[in-house]
């Protein structure tokens, strides 16, 4: 098994698209890229612990490649907005790739390069690639979120 550790804006709604994945065996989601430790929820919202809200990826190489998360990854959000995605603003909701080896940083910078060649407009990509920090996993009820909810109101969980 592997790790990939993706920033994307609110973690609710990413962590549903990844673990939907063949080949992806576990999520959480959780805070990475801050200076504080055991950031809470409360904590991170106020934007001064300098955590992203982020989504731990454990996954098989041999069911799903790391450059097909990658291509999720750019497909679930606008990676050109800084410190922001749709309504959710401040700097816990930035676009962020969490490296867990040199592979995985080459990949990120060389899929970033490539979505930056293909876009038809001028927007800059603002996503930050840099080395795996500490994972710190979000409160119980974060985890697995949008299936909790859609479970309550009755729903059909996929």
């Amino acid at each position: 098994m592997a790790k990939a550790t993706f920033a994307a804006g609110c973690f609710w709604s990413p962590e549903e698209v990844f673990a939907r994945i063949d080949g992806v065996t576990e999520t959480a989601v959780g805070y990475a890229g801050g200076h504080t430790q055991k950031p809470t929820y409360d904590e991170v919202c106020t934007g001064r612990t300098g955590h992203t809200e982020s989504v731990e990826v454990t996954y098989d190489p041999a069911r799903v490649s790391y450059d097909d998360l990658l291509k999720v990854f750019w497909e679930i959000h606008d990676p050109t907005t800084a410190n922001r995605q749709g309504p959710d603003v401040g700097s816990q909701y930035r676009s962020a790739i969490f490296a867990h080896d040199e592979e995985q940083r080459a990949a990120a910078e060389a899929s970033r390069d490539a979505q930056q060649r293909a876009r038809h407009d001028s927007r800059k990509i603002v996503t930050e690639i840099t080395a795996a920090p500490t994972f710190w996993r979000a409160e119980d009820y974060h985890q697995r979120f949008m299936e909790k909810r859609r479970s309550r109101f009755g729903f059909q969980v996929a």
